[in-house]
This record gives structure tokens, sequence and C-alpha cells, in this order.
């Protein structure tokens, strides 16, 4: 049975928590008077289901199922997890939490607050115990960091519990062990921020310029090594105290306005929003957000590639997900193992605007590989000096995949032996097969450059699957050649 999360408030904060847990097999119940909270909440997931699964090479779980409630009550209702992601005004929280404990008890309550501390949150509540700050940064469904701010009433169970359900659903819990205004990496965003203002203000440079300083240089290396880690890296062989001791006196340097702030005037923000619509205004919100989108999942898989940054919280996610296939008996049992989603990007499309043969081979690759996985055949077995090489393959075309299309790789296991596995593969949109691909695996040793039995965990795996699947019908197009008719 699925676990359910409450999020309360949906706006862009609350429906990126809603697409987070929903994408990694969770239900989850929405309250938001907002008429319009169907339609935003619906416009972020779409987002989040293109996106989300281009980071991970395991099968995403089933999707849970999205309810909007009719009130804070409903929607807390048997819920394992509550996130509070409404406006940011303290006596509207206080209202939220209120409402929340009169209908919910022990059950830990995560606030996105991006400035109160959580003993300000916790002010005149029932339970205080139960409140902390959880704070994501946008968008919740690609973003890994949480900040989990808790105070002294707060129960240490509760937040060891909510740090381990962020990790199940694929985020990096950050415990910020003192209570501050803005937590940790808002009081860098807030300092950057307050010096963008001014350089805008004194004509020193426009949003773009500020824009393009931060992603073609210092954005890019913190984004792998954070600040100080970039800093020891500046200081040279002589690391850190080389650093320090030579740009520390520039501290006493007239170089900041940190403590001073420009006013907040009406011919400032014009100013800014001027600039900003000449520098933007080109692209919807929706568009920028796709763009974002893409460019985040790159970055982050280049990062995961490398086991670094950010790119090792996706990979440990992976691996936690990928355990619950290692039960292959039962994985097997009564149909064909789902090993692989994926969607139709823009460059898998061929000048037919369908997805290309090349693609279908992918997709099968794709499929096969977590299946190799699954058995234990996997990048530390390759590492090892073996691996399964395919032999061959013969694919049947049977529908059109086209652009958008969210595809999945089932693998059946038709016979194997020491040395191979004979597959069969379908990729399917919906219920619909769009391809079939039979396959011969061969197990070989790589430095020897010939076959030979695979490892006995491998077979063990193996074993298992192909005794489930030889209840299963053996499918029509398995042993058919090139340009044999249909019976």
């Amino acid at each position: 049975m699925a676990r359910k999360a409450a999020i309360i408030g949906g706006g862009v904060i609350g429906g990126g928590w809603a697409a987070r847990f929903l994408l990694n097999g969770w239900d989850v119940s929405v309250f938001d008077p907002d008429p319009e909270a169907e339609r935003k909440i619906g416009e972020v997931l779409a987002n989040a289901r293109a996106a989300l699964p281009a980071l991970s090479d395991v099968p995403m779980p089933p999707e849970g199922r999205l309810s909007f409630a009719p009130s804070i009550t409903d929607a807390v209702e048997g819920t394992d997890y509550i996130q509070e992601s409404v406006s940011e005004r303290l006596d509207l929280k206080h209202r939220v939490f209120a409402q929340i404990q009169q209908a919910s008890h022990g059950t830990p309550i995560g606030s996105s607050t991006s400035g109160f501390k959580p003993s300000e949150l916790q002010e005149g509540a029932a339970d205080p115990s139960t409140i902390f700050v959880a704070h994501p940064f946008n968008p919740v469904y690609l973003l890994p960091l949480a900040e989990i701010v808790p105070s002294a009433k707060s129960d240490t169970q509760i937040i060891e519990a909510a740090k381990e359900i962020l990790r199940e659903i694929g985020m990096f819990p950050l415990h910020v062990r003192k209570e501050i205004d803005a937590h940790i990496a808002d009081r860098f965003l807030e300092a950057v921020w307050r010096e963008a203002l001014w350089l805008v203000k004194d004509g020193v440079a426009t949003t773009e310029e500020i824009d393009e300083a931060i992603r073609m240089g210092f954005g890019l290396r913190w984004g792998q090594m954070g600040l100080f880690e970039t800093y020891r890296v500046a200081g040279g062989e002589a690391g850190m105290k080389h650093f320090m001791a030579q740009f520390g006196p520039a501290l006493k340097w007239p170089w900041t306005k940190l403590m001073d702030v420009p006013e907040f005037n009406d011919e400032l923000v014009d100013l800014i929003a001027g600039q900003s619509d000449a520098q933007s205004g080109a692209y919807t919100i929706r568009e920028l957000e796709r763009i974002r989108d893409r460019n985040l999942i790159g970055f982050l898989r280049a990062l995961k590639e490398r086991d670094w940054g950010a790119g090792r919280v996706l990979l440990d996610h992976d691996r936690r997900r990928r355990a619950a296939f290692h039960d292959a008996g039962k994985a097997g049992e009564g149909a064909p193992l789902v090993t692989a989603r994926m969607q139709v990007l823009p460059g898998w499309i061929d000048y037919n605007g369908h997805m290309t043969e090349s693609r279908y081979l992918y997709a099968a690759s794709e499929t096969s590989d977590a299946f190799l996985r699954l058995i234990g055949a996997d990048m530390d077995y390759v590492a090892g000096g073996h691996s399964y090489y395919t032999a061959e393959t013969h694919i049947m075309h049977l529908g059109e995949a086209k652009l958008g299309d969210r595809l999945t790789g089932t693998f059946q296991v038709l016979s194997s032996d020491d040395k191979r596995i004979h597959g069969f593969i379908r990729i399917l949109r919906g219920e619909e097969v769009v391809a079939t691909l039979e396959q011969m695996l061969l197990h070989v040793d790589m430095k020897a450059g010939r076959t030979c039995p695979a490892a006995p965990d491998v077979l063990a795996r193996l074993a298992l699957i192909a005794e489930a699947h030889k209840a299963l019908p053996r499918p029509e197009a398995a042993g058919r050649h090139v340009g044999q008719r249909k019976t």
C-alpha cells in the first residue's frame, strides 16, 4: 500500500513537493483554496513527469494518486508526512498548523518557509514537537536540497523519520544544527541579491550582465564544489591557508555594500523589471521552466556520471530503488519484468516525425541493461572483467512513437543457461506494444575475449526469474525471421 503525503498550499513550491512525492510512488492529497490550484499543479506535474525520470537509471515506481481535498482536515487524514507551503505570513502559518494538528497527531509537519525559524513556527502550537523547517529549492522535483531545521522543542525521532522520508524520495536533507533566520542557503542568496541590487541601481551592470557573470563563471564552480572547496582549490598546492592569507586583507577593502541596501522604490523596481523583460521577455514562464529543467538534467547527469556533489544523491537514490528489484522471484511472477521507463525526446525524432529506429535499439538497451543490473551484472560486475554482450537482435516495428510519448520497456526470459540469456523485449506506449525485440546475450570474459559461465550469484538470480517466466505464454513474434508473413 502506497504511503501518503499531504501538501498544504499548492503554489510553485507546493506543486513541486507534490510532484516529487507522486513520481516516487506516494499518494498525495493537496489542499489549496485557490480555484486555479488543480491547473497550476497540473502544469508543474507535467514538467516534472518530463524531467525527473530523465535523472534516473532505475525504473520509476508507479505514480501515486493525486487528490484535492476540500479542507485541511480532509487533506491530512491518514498521512505519513505533511508539508506546509503557504505564503510567508507567520499568522497564516500558525492558523494552518492549528488546523493540521486538530486532525493529525504525531505526524511530521515540515514547513517550506525560507526565512522563519522553527521556534517561531511552533509558537502557540498544540504540539510543537512535530513542527520543523523543511526548506527546499525550486524546482523541488529536481533539486535535492532540503534544509531540515529543528528547534529545542522538536522531537528528535520525528526529525530523523522526516529525514529518512526525504531520502526515500531522492532528496538530500541538510540538518541545520542551530536556528537562524533564513537558515543557511538563503543567507547566501540574500547577500548576492543585495549586491546585485546595488550593481543595477548604480549603473554598474544590467540584470543580464549580472546573470552572465554568475552562469559563465563562479556559478559553474559552486554547482559542483560549493564555496569552501572552490576556494581551497584556488589556494593552489598550499591549500586553504594560502588562499586565506592571500585574500584575507581584501575583507577590509570597500568591495561590498552588504550592510547597506538601496532604497527599494518604484524607480528601482521598474528599472530591474524593464531590464529583466528585455533579457528574458521573449519566453513564457513555462518555456523558461522547461529550459531550466533541461539544463539542470544535463548538469545533474554529468555530476551523476562522476559520482560527485548532487549527482551522488541521484546515484544513491537509484541504488536504493534498484534494491527493490532484487526480490527476483516475486518480481518475475505472472508477467514480464518492467525494467525501463523513458520518454521520447526531441533528439529521438526523425524526418517523418516519429521515433527513429536507432532509438528503439536504445530503448531495448535500456531495458536489457536494467535487467542485467537486476540480476547483479552491474557496473561493479563489469569492472571485475565480466559482462553480457549482445550477440543478436531482431526488431519488429508495430506502432509509432512520437514526441513526448512515455514508453515502458519489459523483459521476458525465453531461455537461459550459464552463458546465455535469450530474452524478449516489448516497448509499450500505455498498453500498446509499439515494438518488440528478440535478443541473445552472451556472457563474456572481457580480458580473455571469449564466453564463460556467469558468476554463481548472477546465475541464481537469473534462474529465479527464468523459472517464473516459464509459465508465461511464448510471444508470437519470438523466432520470427525478417520478412516472415503473419499467420
